[in-house]
């Protein structure tokens, strides 16, 4: 797995970034001294995961480095992952058994999951020319999800990249726990608090309100 294409791995092959995306000089110095450090690892920009015939597009932030870089799969490996994957199967957005492998066998049914940046950044913070820089990747993958109804944001810098992808103005689109805004064209963005570790553990987002979001996802749908 660590040599294959992204696109190879992705249900939406078209809007992947190749292998040794050249287009942010940081992150590809980052990438190259995880690729020295670890050279079984992914090391490479993270493809989609999901359904291409999606209603639901749930959107994050940018690989974990133990996570998404480490595996190839988004939210696969880390603890952001055990939340989100849980939820998935519980609203049967899933099947299968999530075991943190990408060769685990889970497939995800009416759901697809995206990042706003590709490429894993240093401290898990990418800079504002980076997310701008990767935006035509996000941009393009998303518009071609023709079936996605609802997209859901986890965490402000997903939800500011998904407004932007959607036609809203970011300046004036809610950022929140379950803020709802209606895109041109009818699409809804709903946000969530990421389900990082950290505010897992410091209550910030608990299960219930994580599930809250997906509930709502639901009914609109």
């Amino acid at each position: 797995m660590p040599f294959a294409s992204p696109a190879d791995l992705s249900p939406i092959p078209q809007a992947e970034a190749p292998r040794d995306c050249p287009l942010c000089p940081r992150l590809v110095r980052f990438r190259r001294e995880c690729r020295a450090e670890f050279p079984h690892w992914w090391n490479a920009p993270v493809p989609a995961f999901g359904d291409p015939e999606a209603w639901l597009a749930i959107v994050g932030l940018a690989p974990g480095k133990h996570g998404a870089n480490r595996t190839g799969r988004p939210f696969t490996g880390d603890y952001a992952g055990e939340l989100l994957y849980g939820t998935l199967l519980k609203f049967g957005l899933a099947e299968g058994e999530y075991r943190a492998d990408p060769s685990d066998g889970l497939r995800l049914k009416g759901a697809v999951i995206l990042n706003a940046v590709k490429c894993l950044p240093p401290a898990n913070k990418p800079e504002p020319s980076e997310i701008a820089t990767c935006r035509h990747y996000f941009e393009e993958g998303l518009a071609s999800l023709s079936k996605v109804r609802v997209v859901l944001a986890l965490g402000q810098i997903a939800h500011v990249a998904a407004a932007r992808a959607l036609g809203l103005p970011p300046a004036s689109t809610k950022f929140g726990h379950g803020a709802e805004n209606v895109a041109p064209g009818g699409r809804i963005l709903l946000s969530s608090y990421h389900c990082s570790r950290y505010n897992q553990n410091t209550g910030r987002l608990d299960q219930r309100m994580f599930e809250n979001v997906f509930a709502r996802a639901a009914e609109i749908v």
